[in-house]
C-alpha cells in the first residue's frame, strides 16, 4: 500500500504491557510502525502520561505532513512555523488551507508542549534525515533569564541555554479563568447525589486536579487526627501516582510513596477541610457500594448503569461538572477552574505568600504560582491601599 495515499489516517496505538503498564506508539494506515516516531516516543518509556501526550501531538503533525505531501527530509523551519500557526500560534505568514476543522486551537501551554515535541522529534532524526538546514535552525541558543537563574542551584547557570524558535512568545502573566464567587453554591444546588456534592467540595476546598481526585483510593485517606502514617497531625490525604488504576486516572506529580502494613506513606500530602470530611461520610454512608471497597478500593465510583460500582473516570467527573455548570447558568465550566479559585483564595488569606500557596495546592515551584496567580492588584494589601488612596477612598 502506498502510505502517501491514505491522508490523515496515521494513528496512535496504545500498547498494554505486563503489570498493567501501558505505552504508546504511532502506526501507518496499514498497521506498520512509524519508525521515526516510535524511536522518538521510546525516549519516554516509563513516563506513560508524557508519552501519550507527545504521541497525540506528534500524530497531528504527521497527518498534516501527509496532507501537505511533505517528506521528513524536506521539511524546513518555515514549514514548522506555518504548522504552529495553523494550530493556534501567532505567526506572520500565509497559513494555507485550514487544518483540524471543527477543533479548537491549541492553548498556550499546549502550543509550548507541541513546540518542544517538534524540536525534539526533528533533532532526533539525526543525520539520516539529510536535513542539516533544519537541524541547524532548531539548534538555537539564548542567554539565561532571571527565571533561569532563580531556578538554578545557587544561581549557577551556563552562559547559554537551548532556545526553541517554534515556542510561542511568553506573554508574562497568565490569567486563569475563575468561577464566580457564588459558583460553588450554584453548582451544589444543581447536584442530586452525595458523590457529586463531594467532588465539587473537594475540588474547591482541596485544590485537587481532577486526575488526582479520581485516582484516590480509600487507603489514601487519613481523615482523622494523628493518623498511623505520622506524616501530618491533622486530617489529610496522600496523592499517589499509580499507572494501574482501573479508570486510568493518574496524579500529575510522581512523589515516591509506599504501602507499609496497609498504611500509605509518602506521595503528595494534601490537607482536608471539615466540609470535605462531612461530604465524604455522606457519600460513603449513603451511596458507596460495599463491593467497591472490597474490590478495586477506589474512592469515586459510578452510581448507575451497567458499570455500577466501577471507578469513575476523570472524563466522567468532568462531564458531571460541566452539566452542573450549564444547569446553574455558569456556561461551560471545567473542574480545573475550582483549583484556580482555591489558589486565589489561599493567596488572599495568606497575604500573597507564594510558598504557602505552593504547598497547599501541590505545585512544584512557587514561580509557577507567582506567574499564574501572584498578581499584586489582588494579593498585596499595600498595593490595594495605594489604589484606594489614589481613588480618594481613604
Amino acid at each position: 500500500m502506498d502510505r502517501r495515499r491514505v491522508v490523515g489516517q496515521i494513528r496512535v496505538q496504545e500498547i498494554h504491557l505486563s503489570g498493567g503498564r501501558r505505552a504508546w506508539t504511532i502506526l501507518w494506515p496499514e498497521g506498520a510502525v512509524h519508525d521515526e516516531a516510535d524511536r522518538y516516543l521510546r525516549r519516554y518509556e516509563g513516563e506513560p502520561g508524557t508519552q501519550r501526550t507527545y504521541a497525540y501531538l506528534l500524530v497531528d503533525h504527521l497527518r498534516w505532513l501527509e496532507r501537505e505531501a511533505l517528506q521528513l527530509s524536506t521539511v524546513r523551519l518555515r514549514d514548522l512555523e506555518r504548522y504552529m500557526g495553523i494550530v493556534g500560534a501567532e505567526v506572520r505568514m500565509p497559513l494555507g488551507e485550514p487544518w483540524r476543522v471543527g477543533k479548537r486551537a491549541y492553548g498556550r501551554t499546549t502550543l509550548g508542549t507541541a513546540a518542544s515535541v517538534l524540536k525534539g522529534f526533528y533533532l532526533g532524526l539525526g543525520a539520516e534525515s539529510r536535513n542539516a538546514d533544519l537541524q541547524r535552525d532548531l539548534s538555537q541558543v539564548r542567554l539565561p533569564s532571571k527565571v533561569d537563574r532563580d531556578r538554578a542551584l545557587l544561581g549557577h547557570v551556563t552562559s547559554t541555554l537551548p532556545a526553541n524558535p517554534l515556542a510561542p512568545r511568553s506573554s508574562g502573566r497568565r490569567h486563569p479563568k475563575l468561577l464566580p464567587d457564588d459558583g460553588r453554591g450554584r453548582l451544589l444546588g444543581k447536584l442530586s447525589t452525595a458523590r457529586d456534592r463531594m467532588i465539587v467540595t473537594w475540588l474547591y476546598d482541596g485544590g485537587f486536579r481532577i486526575g488526582e481526585l479520581c485516582g484516590l483510593h480509600l487507603a489514601d485517606l487519613h481523615l482523622r487526627e494523628n493518623a498511623e502514617c505520622a506524616q501530618a497531625r491533622t486530617a489529610h490525604v496522600h496523592i499517589c501516582h499509580r499507572e494501574t488504576n482501573a479508570n486510568e486516572a493518574r496524579a500529575k506529580t510522581k512523589h515516591p510513596w509506599d504501602l507499609v502494613n496497609g498504611v500509605v506513606h509518602g506521595g503528595l500530602i494534601r490537607r482536608v477541610s471539615p466540609a470535605m470530611i462531612h461530604t465524604y461520610f455522606a457519600y460513603m454512608t449513603s451511596e458507596y457500594p460495599r463491593t467497591a471497597a472490597t474490590g478495586h478500593g477506589m474512592l469515586l465510583v459510578q452510581l448507575g448503569g451497567d458499570h455500577y460500582g466501577q471507578p469513575l473516570s476523570a472524563a466522567g467527573a468532568r462531564s458531571m461538572f460541566r452539566r452542573a455548570g450549564l444547569r446553574a447558568g455558569l456556561g461551560r465550566v471545567h473542574p480545573h477552574q475550582a483549583r484556580h479559585n482555591f489558589a486565589t483564595a489561599v493567596l488572599d488569606a495568606s497575604g500573597g505568600n507564594l510558598v504557602i500557596a505552593r504547598d497547599a495546592g501541590g505545585w512544584a515551584s512557587s514561580a509557577t504560582v507567582d506567574e499564574i496567580y501572584g498578581h499584586t492588584d489582588i494579593h498585596d494589601p499595600q498595593f490595594q491601599a495605594a489604589l484606594r488612596k489614589v481613588w480618594s477612598q481613604t
